[in-house]
């Protein structure tokens, strides 16, 4: 079995479709999606519809919470100067659109042969919005994983690949589709986007399990003209971020 794993496309859809077109090359048998679908980007509604037509299954990020819920912004973290976009994203979504993103899951089990256990989630599999980077401290990853009998576990939210092993267990995060961070946020650093998007396929073979950690450039002047055309807040924002890679 192929599955392919996507996060945090935050609304770029010229990202997912170069994405998709990727993952339909590889020959995927399924598609996850790790949540943070929708808000920041111009194309919210392309967005959802691309992953109703691929039949993904979608797991709740904290931008989805709080497109949903956007008084709680804060306690889903979403940091004060992307407020105005995310009100944006919810007042471009139908109510059929926003009734999709209410039945996204907690977390996504997968059983491979062998009796391999994945779980997938966004930030873990307690909490949306907690980080899991190669540098999280072992008693953080503890408290995080404490209870959960899968032996690969595999998130997004950090917008950072990684593969981290832990004693038997491994840790896999597929980056970020939309807005790939050239580091992950920590310290109120602003981040800092590089010009490709990330994903993941994962397989099991026989006694062997496989996790390919892609890379897929992505045309950024047609994102960027979604931008301009579009009245998102934050345009300025995808402007400045992508200033030295559109050229």
């Amino acid at each position: 079995m192929r599955i392919g794993f996507i996060s945090d496309i935050h609304g770029n859809f010229t990202a997912l479709e170069a994405v998709l077109a990727d993952i339909q090359a590889q020959g995927v048998d399924q598609l996850i999606c790790l949540g943070d679908t929708v808000s920041l980007g111009p194309q919210p509604r392309h967005v959802l519809n691309a992953l109703r037509e691929w039949n993904a299954a979608t797991i709740m990020g904290n931008h989805d919470q709080a497109v949903l819920e956007p008084q709680r912004c804060a306690e889903f973290e979403i940091t004060e100067h992307l407020i105005p976009d995310l009100y944006w994203t919810r007042d471009h979504l139908p109510e059929e659109d926003l009734r999709y993103i209410a039945a996204f899951s907690a977390t996504q089990s997968v059983q491979f042969e062998n009796g391999l256990q994945l779980l997938a989630y966004h930030g873990s599999p307690k909490k949306t919005t907690h980080l899991v980077l190669a540098t999280t401290p072992v008693e953080t990853l503890n408290d995080y994983f404490e209870g959960q009998s899968a032996s690969i576990f595999i998130g997004g939210h950090s917008h950072v690949q990684m593969q981290r092993r832990h004693g038997n267990t491994l840790f896999l995060n597929t980056g970020s589709v939309g807005n790939a961070f050239q580091f992950a946020y920590t310290n109120n650093i602003p981040p800092r986007l590089v010009n490709w998007a990330e994903y993941a396929v994962v397989e099991q073979s026989g006694n062997s399990f496989h996790a390919d950690m892609r890379r897929v450039y992505f045309d950024i002047e047609k994102l960027l003209v979604q931008v301009g055309v579009s009245d998102l807040p934050g345009a300025e924002w995808w402007f400045r971020q992508y200033k030295n890679h559109s050229a």
